[in-house]
């Protein structure tokens, strides 16, 4: 079996307004191996997203631990996280968070300026992840000229260009109709079976939830269950 990839031992999870306590986790324990491709379902209000944010670092449990890798996220400083971040984690949401004034290449090779790296380097890189996801040909278009279908693929290039390990996807698709939803999800397999990627998707959509290989139902800031999904045929090749 694949080494745990991720794993999270009794994390609690608690925001406050107007001094009351609003537990959003309450001693959540998950495991994920290396390579899986799992899916987070819940109702709204669950977790979903916070649990997402704990394991890429964007927030902190209240207590509890959270190791990625060899990394536990809850020992590091906020500039620590930053850095750990941008080098082995990949971000897609539902809204694409694209620079509207950039071209599809330049808002992929954002990432890249946090390193030390050569414009030629960068050039590459871009330039293979946009390879990636099908986009070679639309490099110099902004957002605006893109297909809603195009702009979030131009967001998956973005958070592959560093090479990252770990790809945290929250409602991919949930802008976007069934059949470019369809291309996005397949393109996520790609990922997985093709680059090793392990990916943790968020979504509320049955159909979504069916490329995964397992499923995690989230209720009341717990885990409910915990499902193998029976193997799909082999995914379609994203278009191009």
């Amino acid at each position: 079996m694949n080494m745990a990839e991720i794993e999270l031992r009794d994390v609690r999870k608690v925001y406050y307004k107007d001094r009351i306590e609003i537990p959003v986790l309450e001693g959540l324990n998950l495991t994920v191996s290396a390579g899986e491709f799992v899916v987070l379902m819940g109702p709204s209000g669950s977790g979903k997203s916070t649990l997402l944010h704990l394991i890429g670092g964007l927030d902190s449990p209240t207590s509890g631990s959270v190791r990625v890798s060899a990394a536990h996220l809850e020992r590091m400083t906020e500039r620590e996280l930053t850095s750990w971040r941008s080098r082995h984690v990949g971000f897609i949401f539902q809204m694409y968070h694209l620079v509207p004034v950039l071209t599809a290449a330049q808002n992929v090779e954002l990432p890249l300026l946090l390193f030390r790296m050569s414009a030629a380097e960068r050039r590459k890189r871009v330039t293979t992840a946009l390879g990636v996801v099908g986009l070679t040909d639309r490099m110099d278009h902004r957002p605006n000229q893109l297909s809603g279908g195009q702009e979030q693929r131009v967001a998956i290039a973005r958070a592959i260009v560093t090479d990252p390990r770990l790809i945290l996807a929250d409602e991919p698709t949930g802008d976007l109709d069934a059949k470019t939803s369809e291309e996005i999800l397949n393109l996520l397999n790609v990922l997985n079976t093709e680059f090793g990627k392990t990916i943790l998707l968020v979504t509320h959509d049955p159909r979504a939830a069916a490329h995964g290989q397992r499923q995690l139902h989230l209720d009341k800031g717990s885990l409910n269950s915990d499902v193998a999904v029976p193997p799909r045929p082999a995914a379609a090749a994203a278009s191009r």
